[in-house]
């Protein structure tokens, strides 16, 4: 009697937490065993190990990727009366965090090819910014997937016209470009460790990266209260802190996550070469640039019926991300787009398609998805 294939997640934050329980158990005891639960030794100590692996000055954490985006324009001083250009096809995280701060988002369309802004679009906004809007202060630039958005012409646009440049580099951990880590180029820089991030704790987390020490210090007040001194507000500010556990439980995964996306890079040279017989392109990769494969995502007209046709063998597939933030009910129809409209975002986000990505899928597992796709 045959018997029906174990099935094939696309995301599987539990065998992350399996690979690496011993070391995870020894760091959460440890953490629980301190006695002290906020902002203690874990949270230092993961900020000062990120900041090192970087290559930065300093690292602030905070309590997820969200607030860190906001929390990093806040510390630029973007806020009401400022404009923040980024993407429509992102997680509607970027665009809920320029009006955490208090800005006015404008929605720029992407580069088809590698689903990031796109700078010639980019360009004519902050030249000729959409009528009744605040000025573009900041540009939120977001490194999708696993690669890097185009720097190389954001950073010289945005230092023509004034706009600070904002990294978002929650799907972008260890990714580089011109041999320099995303997170190292902007002026400053966000991240998100919810549990399927390529460095991922087991519940929320986030944090800033900047090499600005006056900025980190800022970053630093503004995460809990405004508090320059204990108990006393120099500015309004937020309670948004990294958990002492979700801090230790990072710290043991940090020394793994170069060999982890290693093995996310082998796994989509397998998925490459798969697809290299069919139809269907593989991910561009853009140049200069190191992809980590936060997703591996593909391109496909008819998804329903690939989804459909890989379900049926027991593999898994996600959509990142179905709707562009400007067609998504709280945001159609009173957010301000560039001149394209986001049109290739929206053809896009009708068609995009992810494959089982994670370090801990086994060589097995691995050539079952090749196996199918390779057939489609």
């Amino acid at each position: 009697m045959s018997t029906v294939p174990a099935s094939i997640p696309q995301a599987n934050p539990g065998a992350g937490y399996r690979a690496l329980k011993g070391e995870i158990d020894a760091a959460v005891a440890r953490a629980l065993a301190s006695g002290w639960y906020i902002l203690g030794a874990e949270g230092r100590g993961f900020e000062a190990e990120f900041a090192a692996w970087l290559g930065l000055a300093h690292a602030v954490g905070c309590g997820n990727g969200t607030d860190a985006l906001a929390l990093a324009l806040r510390a630029l001083g973007i806020g009401p009366g400022c404009a923040v250009a980024t993407v429509s096809h992102t997680a509607v995280a970027t665009v809920a965090a320029i009006e955490m701060a208090g800005a006015v988002p404008v929605l720029i369309d992407i580069d088809p090819a590698h689903y990031t802004l796109d700078p010639v679009e980019l360009e004519a906004v902050l030249a000729h910014p959409p009528a009744g809007l605040p000025p573009v202060r900041a540009v939120i630039a977001v490194h999708l997937y696993g690669g890097a958005a185009d720097l190389d012409a954001i950073i010289p646009i945005c230092a023509r016209h004034g706009a600070a440049v904002v990294e978002d580099c929650a799907q972008a951990h260890g990714a580089t470009l011109g041999g320099r880590k995303l997170g190292t180029l902007g002026d400053v820089a966000s991240f998100s460790f919810y549990p399927t991030k390529n460095l991922g704790a087991l519940g929320d987390g986030g944090a800033i990266a900047t090499g600005n020490t006056a900025l980190a210090e800022r970053l630093a007040a503004l995460r809990q209260y405004g508090w320059y001194q204990h108990y006393v507000s120099d500015e309004v500010g937020v309670n948004s802190r990294l958990d002492e556990v979700q801090a230790a439980i990072l710290r043991a995964r940090l020394p793994h996550l170069d060999a982890h996306n290693a093995r996310r890079r082998a796994i989509a040279a397998r998925y490459d070469a798969a697809l290299a017989a069919g139809n269907i392109a593989p991910p561009a990769r853009r140049p200069g640039g190191d992809h980590v494969f936060h997703q591996y995502v593909v391109r496909v007209p008819n998804r329903a019926e690939v989804q459909a046709a890989l379900r049926a063998q027991g593999i898994g597939t996600g959509v990142h991300y179905p709707v562009p933030v400007h067609l998504q009910s709280a945001y159609r129809g009173r957010v301000a787009l560039g001149p394209a409209a986001c049109r290739a975002s929206e053809r896009a986000a009708a068609e995009v398609l992810s494959l089982p990505m994670y370090p801990e899928l086994s060589d097995a597992e691995v050539a079952r998805v090749c196996a199918a796709i390779g057939l489609l």
